[in-house]
């Protein structure tokens, strides 16, 4: 194509120049050079004006353009200088004071002069305009907290401007106002607010108590400074802070902590039933307040100026106890909280439940506390101690009939024994007695004898067996006991009886009484010689002595039963009835009955006649003449007596069936008893 023709060349930038030409017929780009001594730049563009960027500043250029088409390139265009205008100045800015900024900016190659602007970036407010040759400059009067936009550029000696620059920079933040500042006692920290101020990113909060320094960071217009030391006065100010520095800092806000807690806290009991706290003085504290807590949930207090409280006190308590120092910013933080435990109350309800003769149970209701019981017998001689958990003793190995002085101390690990409780003497129950003898005065009487070694006691003697009790008292040594019954065994014991008590038995001493005589006794013939003698059985006894006596003699049977067969006995003879009762120990009672007369003898000699068909005749010979007699005949068919008169010696038995035989008895007629059968038989046919 042909060789364009360029109207003009030009600079905006400090990087790049501007060609204006006219259109060439055919050309499809262009070439642009822009040619500074030996280096160029070349840059391809479809249309007019074209620009050649990647220059220097304030710098000359031979600036040529060539036509390009398929055909290929045209001969570059006469050439045309032209310059590149100033660089832009390069600024930094900062914000000395909330209502300044300082800008400074680097030295601009070629430039003679600088134009700088600013304005709020919001686009309220007045634009400020400032024209200087030197390389700072400072801006006044503008808002605290605010985001300004700073333009700046240079200009040659022909007065020509080069590029802009533009920094944003926002004014340092006034001071908060209105600050407030609340303390937490408890927790022993402080929240600190405050009115928000513009432009401020976040606030640091400071206290200070001139050892230490406390902060608090954050974005909202409060926070909340916590580790405060108590016993310290405090002052507490705000800075605001964003991009452009902190804030000048707020007037500071005093405060005072609570105080620290009480040391040197010291309890004593000064009596029984009054506690004395004390402790150290406390740095800003105007009063304390003691309270005192005790274990059943009472609670009660002290307040005063002073470094002492007393409080009363019960025994067997355990008082929690805090103490508190005030001040107008609150009270201290809880500090070691004591304990006392006071010593434990006296048992008084103590008695004695069972006294023998060398035991006392005690019993006693519990105690406050009481861990532990002492239990102490004085008898001003021996001591005699127990100790337990619960609330029995038993006080063994005493004295019999002895008066003790007896204690009860209750314990406690903590506070030690209770050595204030009062005393009941008791005395023991009395002696056992010891019998020494039995004495029997009669069949069914006895006295005991004992050793009375008792003072003013009551002695009780019981007789016990399978037939019942039998008692006898005396104050004395001695006493009887009557009406026991015969045949059996008795336990004897002694027992003594005081005010204190009653003794243990004494050893029982056995007693055995006669054994009894049988009701009745029955004496039967039982042959002529023979007598068989029963008898019931009597209480006591074990084996039986029967004797039959008259002037011709005796008749003797010892015998385990109840009866007993005596022979040798003479007919028609009284005897006496005697019977001799023995128990298993020999003990002996001699039993007497109704004399007793053995039957009369049977007849001798006896014959019988017949003296016609049907009757018969018996003779006999009799013992005696005033013996009665009775004449038995049995028979298959019939039997037949016949009993004649007194002092005849036969009888006619008439009118008995013949063909037959008979046994003939002649026995003597007893007066009360039934007939004998033991005389002699004869047989007639």
């Amino acid at each position: 194509p042909e060789v364009p023709v360029i109207d003009q060349a030009y600079s905006k930038l400090s990087n790049s120049i501007t060609v204006e030409w006219a259109v060439v017929p055919g050309a499809t780009s262009y070439l642009l050079t822009a040619q500074d001594g030996e280096s160029f730049i070349e840059t391809i563009v479809i249309n007019s004006p074209g620009t050649v960027t990647g220059l220097k500043a304030a710098t000359l250029y031979k600036i040529t353009i060539r036509s390009i088409n398929s055909g290929g390139r045209s001969l570059p265009s006469p050439s045309k200088k032209a310059k590149t205008v100033l660089a832009a100045p390069i600024l930094s800015a900062s914000s000395p004071s909330y209502d300044s900024i300082v800008v400074s900016w680097g030295a601009v190659y070629m430039a003679v002069g600088f134009s700088v602007s600013i304005m709020r970036s919001d686009g309220l407010g007045r634009m400020v305009k400032e024209n200087t040759t030197h390389t700072s400059l400072v801006f006044t009067s503008l808002d605290p907290g605010t985001l300004y936009t700073i333009k700046a550029h240079a200009w040659n000696v022909n007065g020509i401007p080069g590029d802009d620059f533009t920094y944003n920079q926002i004014t340092g933040p006034q001071a908060p106002a209105d600050v407030q500042v609340v303390f937490d006692s408890g927790a022993l920290r402080v929240t600190v607010s405050w009115m928000p101020t513009e432009g401020t990113l976040n606030y640091t909060v400071t206290g200070s108590n001139g050892v230490s320094k406390l902060t608090c960071n954050t974005s909202s217009t409060s926070c909340t400074v916590a580790s405060l030391q108590c016993g310290h006065e405090y002052s507490f100010y705000v800075i605001a802070n964003n991009g452009a520095g902190s804030s000048k800092p707020t007037d500071a806000v005093s405060l005072t902590t609570v105080p620290c807690a009480p040391e040197s806290i010291t309890i004593e009991e000064d009596n029984p039933g009054n506690l004395s706290v004390s402790w150290s003085n406390v740095d800003l504290g105007d009063y304390y307040v003691v309270f005192v807590k005790s274990d059943d949930g009472l609670e009660v207090h002290c307040n005063t100026s002073r470094t002492q409280c007393h409080f009363q006190s019960d025994c067997g308590f355990t008082y929690f106890i805090s103490v508190f120092a005030y001040n107008k910013a609150g009270h201290s933080p809880l500090g070691d909280v004591f304990n006392y435990t006071t010593a434990p109350c006296c048992p008084t309800d103590f008695n004695p439940v069972f006294v023998s003769s060398d035991t006392v149970e005690i019993v006693w209701s519990p105690v406050r506390g009481a861990e532990m019981y002492e239990t102490k017998a004085v008898d001003g001689i021996d001591v005699v101690l127990c100790k337990d958990t619960a609330t029995i003793c038993i006080l063994s190995a005493l004295q019999c009939n002895t008066q003790y002085n007896i204690s009860v101390y209750s314990f406690s690990e903590i506070r030690g024994s209770s050595t204030s409780c009062v005393s009941k003497y008791v005395a023991t129950a009395p002696c056992s007695p010891v019998i020494k003898n039995i004495s029997k005065d009669a069949l069914s009487k006895i006295s005991v004898h004992w050793q009375a070694n008792n003072d003013e006691a009551i002695y009780t003697v019981t007789a016990k067996g399978d037939a019942g009790l039998w008692h006898c008292t005396s104050s004395g040594n001695s006493c009887s006991i009557t009406n026991l019954p015969c045949g059996s065994v008795f336990s004897l014991s002694a027992v003594a009886s005081t005010t204190a008590g009653q003794s243990f038995p004494s050893y029982s001493v056995p007693l055995e009484t006669a054994p009894c005589c049988p009701n009745d006794l029955t004496v039967t013939q039982v042959m002529q010689s023979v007598t068989n003698i029963s008898w019931s059985v009597g209480n006591g006894a074990h084996t039986y002595v029967t004797l039959l006596e008259s002037p011709k003699g005796q008749a003797r049977c010892h015998t385990l039963q109840n009866h007993c067969l005596l022979g040798c006995i003479t007919c028609g003879t009284n005897y006496t009835v005697s019977l001799k009762v023995i128990s298993e120990t020999g003990l002996a009672v001699d039993c007497t009955y109704q004399d007793y007369s053995s039957s009369a003898c049977c007849p001798s000699r006896v014959k019988l006649y017949r003296l016609g068909n049907n009757s018969i005749r018996i003779y006999w010979r009799a013992s005696q003449e005033w013996i009665k007699y009775s004449t038995d005949l049995y028979g298959s068919k019939g039997n037949f007596t016949c009993t004649p008169t007194s002092g005849l010696n036969y009888c006619d038995v008439t009118q008995i069936p013949c063909g037959d035989v008979y046994t003939v008895v002649v026995s003597p007629v007893p007066e009360k008893e039934s007939k004998l059968t033991f005389c002699p038989k004869r047989i007639y046919s």
